[in-house]
This record gives structure tokens, sequence and C-alpha cells, in this order.
């Protein structure tokens, strides 16, 4: 459409033919003809980042589509568009600096780090000056129609656009918990919007009347509804960035979703449109409210707006305030990053580990919580030698269940699955097999059967009646902690007989024309890379414990989250019990031999899992245990059960346990029903760690370290060097920002008060009884009621490696580089055996640090 100048508004409402892209009844301000849609929708797809449904709940970072900006860049940026906040409100910073925890130099060296800005102080004490003084934050520029509405007319449309799109998308993506379902899922999302509307009176009933004609008149595509909406409301194409931004924030909740839907596509390259259909939906609310409520204040006010806009995007002005917030969170960044360079880097080098051959060597993952249990182990038992690994052990699979056609992704969710492991039930013949498969098929389908009947609107009052009662005795037990199992969704419909029997399947086979297991090829090199990224080609003990991590909770939709992040939101048990399986292979051993890899006859490998709640480990696969080997299995479960008593007491001050059997306390929080806050999590994660174990030996990390064992010496290719920057690192800055984002704003980027929580189609939860879908972690996981307990610093990570072969990874890999040099995290490389460290500033150029040890 050609710039021209605005016609006048038209008085009557003219029926609009959708299939005449053209026809705008209500041109405000015509957009230039330039207008580069197709590149507007592509970054509107990436702007809010995925949402993992709570069955595999992960973390995410929740900046992920401000990435390529620097930090106090896209805190301006996020302010501007949206009015969230990226850092804490200025009285949190100043409490740090009255306490001592940040010093003078720590607001020095943050101020250094931002001279390259624009109006930032040139002194510190102008640094000091400024604030002191109350800050005064600049409002969001950007808004919706539905914003404008409620200015002009004091309504509340915004919250009721919100309400009636998360009602609808929770209908259309339902997985099963309602008992009706939406009649046109069949259709694309957009398009079954629009049969819905076509029903649906609820506008017309809050006095939206015409609204249901609008939406008819818009295009049956969605990119061709976001054309017309955009030249119908007479946006400019500057603004189209932050205007379909900010209309995706307000659903932000229900677009993670539909990002997520796509995730998978967009990691193979291929675009996914579920967001773009989302979008329109939104935007067709916003026309559908123009062209309802529009009178000469509602124009005057949106034209208003859309120049607002313009200017914002055109000329974006910086929030000074705002800025000196940002270097006060480089300051506290700073002062985490003092305590930690204090216990790393030492005067003297660290005591070597001796060459005697260890009695038990126990991989755990990474995950910060390990880091107490490690400690607590190695204390114990100091004849052990523990590991770091990420917890899915190098090995990504799809884990099918007993009786499922498919199953979740046991793998972090940047990597797709490359192998699919079934579960079997061992020592049992084909026909009980088939028998076992059958029962618990049967008991499924009675179950739902029955909770059908519990919830169906003619039964739901007889049932109370009748059977209410009869859950008096269990309703008192669980209030009181007494509850002993709880149900797994992979395991239900299982008796405890065919439980204990449950293990995965890694020989070849197929599953509905997919290929399952793992060839001969496929074992050898799987176990080399395996031991190769763990740095783990020789000296192996005599017991090799690989122990991936779970949580036990329950009334808990969050439960995955607590789960392995490193094995896609679940237990890292199958990917445990695989790789033992694969590497006490005799073939692979052997093999292995060849390659340079040899691992002793009497080293057997066992699959374990860590209770993270509880601190217990348990051990699989007792039967196939070599009888050589089974008193060394029975020390090794004495070890583990001092060190978990050890790991309860540490962690028990935290939970604020007041009991004098911490034991029995830690145990029934894991039972409690009532529990909001059954343990941390990775709260208060600050640093990631890949060095050898004997740089981090005997220190006190306070759970507060991803731990990772790396050994650059046996690196041949710099392979294992590429991987852990580009997988775990990066996975623990996705924990890392999703903390920090549920800390510094609760209201954009955590799920809110989980005791106010609601399951909505099995996929998250609405705070309350209705709003969007809520993103990022629960309340209750990141305070303990009356304060901040994760202190939102951006993640430390100390690699011991060549800076060169550091600076090769980050030019190889821009998405990589990007989080380094726009400071979503700070890097640092230690040097001479841990003696001296170096700071990240750009590629080639790293600069000592002076620690107290210095």
């Amino acid at each position: 459409m050609s710039q021209q100048q605005a016609q006048p508004m038209p008085t009557t409402i003219e029926p609009v033919d959708p299939n005449r892209e053209a026809t705008r009844p209500f041109p405000v301000r015509p957009a230039p003809p330039a207008v580069d849609l197709e590149r507007a929708l592509a970054k509107a797809r990436t702007r809010i980042p995925p949402l993992w449904p709570l069955k595999s709940f992960v973390a995410v970072n929740p900046y992920l589509g401000l990435s390529s900006e620097r930090f106090e860049e896209a805190s301006q940026t996020l302010k501007r568009v949206t009015g969230a906040n990226m850092v804490m409100p200025r009285d949190y910073y100043r409490a740090r600096i009255a306490e001592g925890r940040i010093a003078d130099e720590d607001l020095q060296q943050a101020l250094t780090a931002v001279q390259s800005l624009v109006d930032a102080p040139n002194s510190l004490s102008e640094l000091k000056d400024a604030i002191a003084k109350e800050a005064d934050y600049a409002q969001a520029s950007f808004v919706t129609v539905a914003d404008v509405v409620d200015r002009t007319r004091g309504t509340s449309t915004g919250l009721l656009v919100v309400e009636e799109i998360s009602k609808w998308c929770a209908a259309y993506w339902d997985e099963g918990q309602a008992a009706w379902q939406m009649p046109w899922r069949q259709l694309s999302p957009y398009r079954a919007w629009r049969a819905a509307a076509a029903f649906d009176r609820t506008a017309s009933v809050m006095g939206i009347r015409g609204f249901q004609e609008a939406v008819a008149a818009l295009p049956d595509d969605p990119v061709s509804t976001v054309k017309f909406v955009i030249e119908a409301l007479g946006l400019y194409s500057q603004t189209l960035d932050g205007y379909l931004y900010r209309a995706l924030y307000d659903i932000r909740g229900w677009t993670a979703y539909a990002r997520y839907l796509g995730w998978w596509e967009e990691l193979e390259g291929q675009d996914n449109d579920t967001v773009v259909e989302l979008l329109a939906i939104r935007l067709a609310w916003d026309y559908g409210l123009f062209t309802v409520h529009r009178d000469q204040d509602l124009n005057s006010a949106w034209q208003s707006a859309v120049m607002q806009m313009r200017e914002a995007a055109l000329a974006p002005q910086a929030d000074r305030d705002l800025m000196l917030d940002s270097i006060l969170q480089g300051a506290f960044d700073a002062a985490c990053q003092r305590e930690f360079l204090d216990k790393l880097i030492v005067a003297q080098p660290p005591s070597k580990e001796t060459t005697t051959r260890k009695a038990v060597q126990a991989a755990f993952c990474i995950d910060v919580r390990s880091e107490i249990y490690r400690r607590a182990l190695e204390s114990v038992a100091p004849e052990t030698q523990t590991i770091g690994f990420a917890g899915f052990f190098g090995i990504p699979i799809e884990y099918v269940p007993i009786g499922k056609r498919k199953g979740p992704a046991h793998c972090p969710v940047l990597i797709t699955p490359k192998f699919v492991v079934r579960e079997t039930v061992e020592e049992v013949n084909k026909e009980e097999r088939t028998i076992i498969f059958g029962l618990r098929l049967l008991r499924r389908r009675a179950a739902t059967a029955w909770k059908s009947f519990k919830n169906s609107a003619v039964s739901s009052f007889v049932y109370v009646e009748t059977i209410g009662l009869g859950f008096a005795a269990k309703l008192v037990s669980d209030s009181i902690g007494m509850t002993r199992t709880v149900t797994d969704p992979n395991t239900d419909g299982l008796d405890h007989r065919d439980l204990v029997r449950i293990a995965p399947d890694i020989d070849p086979g197929v599953l509905l024309g997919r290929e399952t297991g793992f060839t001969e090829t496929m074992r050898i090199d799987t176990a080399e890379a395996v031991l190769r990224a763990m740095s783990m080609t020789e000296s192996f003990a005599r017991l090799v414990l690989l122990a991936g991590h779970g949580s036990t909770t329950v009334n808990n939709p969050h439960a995955s989250g607590y789960d392995c992040g490193a094995c896609g939101g679940n237990p890292g048990e199958a990917n445990a019990r695989v790789t033992a399986a694969i590497l006490n292979d005799p073939k692979v051993r052997s093999t292995l031999k060849d390659r340079g890899i040899e691992i002793p006859e009497d080293t057997w490998f066992l699959g374990g899992l860590h209770d993270t709640t509880t601190d217990e480990v348990t051990i699989f696969d007792r039967g196939k245990i070599p009888t050589s080997h089974e008193e060394d299995v029975r020390r090794l479960q004495v070890w583990l059960a001092k060190a978990a008593s050890i790991a309860r007491t540490e962690r028990s001050a935290s939970l604020n346990v007041g009991s004098d059997d911490v034991d029995a306390a830690i145990m029934q929080r894991s039972r409690d029903w009532s529990q909001v806050r059954p343990e941390w999590g990775l709260a208060r994660n600050a640093a990631f760690i890949a060095a050898p174990r004997e740089r981090t030996r005997g220190l006190n990390l306070n759970g507060r370290s991803f731990l990772h064992d790396y050994d650059w010496r046996q690196d041949r290719d710099w392979g294992v060097l590429e991987l852990i920057m580009t997988a775990p690192m990066v996975v623990a800055n996705w924990i890392n920002l999703q903390y920090y984002g549920s800390s510094v704003d609760a209201e954009a980027f955590s799920s809110g008060n989980k005791v106010l929580h609601n399951v909505v189609g099995t996929l998250g939860v609405l705070e309350g009884n209705g709003g969007d879908l809520r993103v990022g972690l629960p309340r209750q996981a990141v305070d303990d009621g009356q304060k901040l307990f994760h202190e939102p610093l951006r993640l430390n990570v100390f690699l011991e490696a060549p800076i060169e072969q550091i600076d090769a990874v980050l030019v190889k890999h821009a998405n990589v580089r990007e989080l380094v040099d726009n400071r979503w995290l700070h890097l640092f490389a230690l040097a001479d055996e841990g003696k001296t460290c170096l700071a990240y500033e750009s590629v080639g150029n790293w600069t000592p640090v002076r620690t107290s040890a210095s």
C-alpha cells in the first residue's frame, strides 16, 4: 500500500471480504510498502523461549530471545517493550553494599565493564552518588490495542483477552484432562480458533458487541491475518518487532508452549508456524477491539501510541536508572566471583591424587545438589574417587516404557535422541511378557474409566456422598506424611513383582518400524565416546558407580523439574543402567582395549540413582553383580548410607528442619502432600567448574557449583572441551538464568505461588482459576517465605583448559560466543594447575584476575 495521507474515517462498518487482503476498513496510518513481514515473523517466533510440559519440565533461559543483545542492553529492551525487569530493585543491591557483600572493587569492576555504553557514570564516586538517589524508571513504550482501550475507557479488556485466549489454548492443546474434547482440534490453531469464535459469544456478553463479525471478516490464513491487522492498525514497519513482541508477551505462557511444540523442528533448521498461528489469534483480538470500540477518543489515543512506538523504535532512549541497576547487578556478580576465586585459587598447587587404585569410582551428575553428596561420600570413604558428568552419561536416548509406543527424550533439550531404548521385564519368557503387557493395559483402562466416572457431571455428587468417607484414613495419613509410595506414570499398571524386574533392553530390536537398542558397533563407539568425555580412560576402580538422579515428591505439578535436566526432566536411572550394561559387555571391553582404553577384568559398572530429596542412592540390577563383588557392594552401600546422612544434615539447615531426627524429617518431607518445598532443587547455583576433581576436592562449595570432571591433557582433539562448552555449559546457563529470572521478576518469569496452582490440560499450571499459562519456577523454589533464598547471579564458568582452545570453540560456535560476549555468563580460565585465573574479555583477549592469594 503506497504511503498516502490517511483517509477520513468511515462512519459505518463495511463488511470485509476475507479473500481480499487489500480491504482495510479502518486505516489509521498506512504502513510503508517495504514492510518485511517474513523477517518480522521470523524474529517474533523466537522472542519467547519454549516451555516444556509438566511431564518433562526443564529449565529454560527466559531471555533466550534477547541473547543477541548485551545483558545491559537487553534489560533496556525488555523494560521498554514489555515493562518486565531483568534486575532486582535498587534496595536489594543497597542492602548488599551495606552488609559488605558488595565492595568498592566490585563496583569499580562492574563500572569498567560498561564504560563503552552510552551515559554510563564516569567514576566510582559518580556511580555512588547516582545509586544513592531513588530510581525513576521509564514506562514501557509499546502497547496493544487492548492496553489503549483500557486507558481510554477504564476497563480491564486486556485481562479479558488473555483469559479468553488462555481458555481456548487449554481446550485446544489439552492432553487428556478434559472430559469433552474441542471439536476443531483437527484444524490448525488459527483456523480452529476462528471456527470456535463463530459460536463463542463471550465477547458480546462482556460488552464487545460486533466482535464476531469483525473476526469473520479476517482472512482465513494466519500470515495474511497478521499482515491485514498490521496495515489496518497503521503500524509502521519500524514498530513491528516491538509490537509483535509486546502482543506475544501478553500470552507468553501459551506462546512458550507453542514454541516448545516446534522446538525439534527448529533444531533441524526448519520453521514452525505454531507461534505465528497464536500471534494471529492475539492480533485478531486487537483488530476486533479496534473495530468495535473505535471512536474519536480511541482513534486519537491509538495514533498517539503508534507514534510513540515509532519514536521508541527509531531512537530508543536508555533508561539511566535501569543502567545503574544493571551496573549494580554486575557488581553483585563480581562479589560472587571473588568468593569462588578465593576458594579455587590457592598459593600452592593442590595435592595430586595418589596413584593407588581406588576402591570405588562414583560418577554423579554435574547438578549442584551432587556437590554436597560427593563431598560427603569422599569424607566417609577417602578411597573413593567421585566424578562429575552430565546425568544422561553422554547417551541421548528415547526411553519407551512398557506398553508404550513412544517415550520421553532422556537427554538435554539442546539435542535430539540418537537411540531408542525400550523397557522389558527380565526373567520371563515371551508368553509371560505378553500376559504382563495385557494386564497392564487392562489396569490402565480400568483406571481411566474409574477416573472418568469420578469426574463426570452425573456421578460426581453421588461419588462424594457414597465414597468420600472411605478416604478419611488416606487423607489423615497423607496429611502427616505417612504416604509410602508414589505412582510413577511410567510404572502404573504394574504390580510389585513386575516392577523389580523392569530393566532397559539394550539388545537390537524393532518397535513400530523403529530400530531399538544398540548394535555391537553402536555399543563400542558409544562406550569409547562416553569414557573419553568423562576423562576416564585408565586407572579404573574395582567398582564404578554411575549414579543418575531423580527426586521423590508428592502432589507436585513441577515434580519433573527436580529430576535430571540432562535427561530432559526425567530421572537418570535409565541412562545410568544403559551405560553400565554397555560398559560391562565383554565384547565392548575387548575392542576398547584395541582403541587404547583397557578396562580391568575385575572392574564392574553399577547403574544407580541418587534421590536428591532424600539423598538415598539406589543400586540397580543387583542380580547381575558377580559374586566376587558382593562384599565390595555391601561396603559401598554402607558408605553411601553414611554419606546420605551427612548430606541430609547439611541440607536440613537451609530447609529449616528443626527435628532432632533429621534423617526422618527429610524423608517425611518427600512424602508430605502439603509440603511446598520438599527440597531446594538447584537454588543458589552460581558456578560451573570443568576441571580435574583434585582442583576442588576438599573445598566446601556449599552446593552452588556444577562440577564437571575434565582433564585437558587427555583431550586428544579438543572434542571434549567443545562438547562441554556447547552442551553442559549452555544447559547450566539455562538453569542459572531460569532461577535468576524467577527471582528478579516473579510476575513475568515465575509460575507464582504453587499453593494457588491449578494444572491445565496436564501441560502446565495457572495461578488461581484463570489467566495465562505460567512459566518458570514456583515462588517457593526461590524464596523461603520471608526472603529470597536464591541469589540472582549470572553463572560464573571456570574452565581448566588452554585459552587458545577455548577461543577456538567460541569462534566455531557463534551461539556460545554470543552468550559470553554479551555477558549472559562470566567466563574464566584456570591455569598453572589452578594457581592463576584469567578472565575472558573477548576472543584473544584475556586478563589476569587478582585474588587474595595473588
